[in-house]
This record gives C-alpha cells, structure tokens and sequence, in this order.
C-alpha cells in the first residue's frame, strides 16, 4: 500500500513501493506551511506520483512554499481568502480572492510562494508528478509554462481523476495514471489562444457565494451530526426545493453526499492519530455504530478504517 501521512513537515512518499531514504527524500520535497500547527494535511503516492490535502482553518494567515524537481499542480477546492498573493517567479503575481475552482501550475524547478488570510475553512488539493511520468507525452517535450489562478475544466476533471486513481491505491493503476499524465501535460500546454472559445453559460439556479459560505461553514461545524436540509435551506434563505437544486447545481452533488464526503475527509486526518480509536472517530462522526462508520467509509475510499489506518504504520 502506498505511504500516507499527516503531518506539518514534509511527507515522503513511496518510490516504486519503497520508502524513499533520506538522501532521496530531500529530491522530492513538499510543499513548505508556515505556521504548520493549524493546518491539517495528508497525503498519500508512490512512485511517479503523490496527491496532498490541505485544509486551512478560518482566520488564518497561512504560507505555501514549494521549488522541487516535481511538477506540482494546486487544486483549490473550496474557500475562500480575505487577502493574499500567488506568486511563481518570472509571472505577475495574482491577489484574487475568489479561488473557488482556480488551478496554479508550478512546472518542475520553479519557485512558488502564497500566502492566504483566510475568510472561511478552505482545502487545497497538491497534485505532485515527476516529469519522467511525462516522458510519452510529445506535448512534455516543449515544457509546461508555469500558470497562477487559472480556470479549465478540462485540466481540473483530469487533475480530479488522477488524484482519485492515486488515492485508490490499486498496485495495477500504473497504466492508467501513465495515460492521465500525458492528457495533463496536452491541456496543460494549451496556450490561452488554443483554448476553444465558447460564450460561457451563466449560471442559473445556483447559490451566491455568500451562500454556500455559510453553507460550507455550517456543514463543517456539524460534521457528528445529521444535518437538515431545512436548516441550510434556511440559512441560505430558500425553500428546501429550491436549496436541494441550486446546492447540487454548485457543487455537483446533492447537499446529503457532500456532507458524507466532507465526513470521510475528516476521519482520515483522524486515522492518522493512533491514539484515537477508530469507535471514537465513528462516534464524533455521529455514526451509531462502528460498522456503520466502517461501511461508509469503505464505500467512499475502497479501504476499511483499519486498512487506511495500517498505511501510517
């Protein structure tokens, strides 16, 4: 099983299934947090490949750091910052707040600095890959231009898709992670003139952005209980029809899913923790029983509790 961890200093993945020695650890670092105390994060990969996840808490002034011999792409998922900046050296830097479903490409070698003060819970998504998972690609050839706070679906569906297949940990996935990697080093290379221009659609039904802040924020603070639609409709001041359909319109799931989602999210940062019994995650999760836990969560990451925990060991 590929290495996880959870921690403040930087994560040493696996390289074809052996844990990288020191010397060759210091080849391959992560991102740098600065504090690191606030911050939880996991990460999991191996060989070519390695995904993290950061979540960032509210009210914080948060650093990135990051120049190794990695491509590393940043998904940020959710949140949103009060201020910051998004530097990568040689490019403008960007001071947009709004960074909802905003990517930043870091080609290999290159220094890049952000720092966040955030304005509500946000998660990063670090998506690490070593440019020989690009050597097939004829687009890796011409090098991938650094790029800071851009929008493209089709480079974030396939960036969703390779850190799934990383974080399913299937020892035969190889092949398919090979082929993800060449189809984001083709969007990737995509100059903003090869891009196909299309009037955007505009976007009916869905929630404003201040509400899904409170939305997200209400979710977040009742992770152990079973939220009611009827409370976030309210909070989003909608009927419960209208909520169900503009929150599944904003974030591609129905409000139910996304907070399971949100719930998996957390047990695993709570895995890492020895020290916590997997019936007390089940518990402050607000799940009766343990099996029920394990059932759920087996379903949304393919492992139990106990076979996602033996991967700190």
């Amino acid at each position: 099983m590929p290495q996880m961890a959870v921690s403040a200093s930087p994560i040493r993945p696996m390289e074809e299934m052996q844990i990288f020695r020191s010397s060759e650890a210091a080849l391959h670092p992560t991102v740098s947090i600065t504090p690191s105390e606030p911050v939880k994060r996991l990460g999991i990969g191996w060989r070519w490949w390695f995904s993290e996840s950061v979540h960032l808490p509210v009210g914080n002034r948060i650093e990135f750091r990051f120049q190794g011999s990695r491509h590393l792409l940043a998904l940020y998922n959710e949140g949103a910052r009060k201020s910051g900046e998004t530097s990568i050296d040689g490019l403008c830097s960007s001071k947009l707040r709004g960074s909802e479903q905003k990517l930043t490409f870091v080609p290999a070698g290159r220094a890049y600095r952000e720092w966040h003060e955030t304005a509500s819970s946000a998660q990063v998504t670090f998506l690490y890959f070593d440019p020989a998972a690009l050597h097939k690609s004829d687009d890796s050839k011409n090098g991938l231009a650094a790029k800071i706070y851009f929008e493209d679906p089709l480079v974030w569906e396939t960036a969703s898709k390779l850190k799934k297949a990383i974080e399913s940990a299937e020892t035969n996935c190889a092949p398919y992670l090979e082929a993800l990697c060449g189809v984001l080093a083709h969007e990737l290379s995509r100059s903003d003139h090869d891009l196909v221009r299309e009037p955007t659609p505009v976007s009916r039904g869905g929630l404003a952005g201040w509400q899904k802040r409170v939305v997200v924020e209400y979710v977040e603070e009742h992770l152990g209980e079973q939220v009611c639609l009827l409370k976030l409709a309210e909070l989003a001041r909608l009927s419960v029809h209208h909520f169900c359909r503009a929150f599944k319109k904003s974030f591609g799931i129905p409000a139910y899913q996304y907070q399971v989602q949100r719930r998996m999210e957390f047990a695993k940062s709570r895995l890492a923790d020895r020290a916590v019994s997997i019936t007390d995650i089940a518990l402050s999760l607000g799940y009766a029983q343990t099996s029920s836990f394990s059932s759920a969560f087996r379903k949304a990451t393919g492992w139990t509790p106990t076979e996602y925990r033996r991967g700190f060991e």
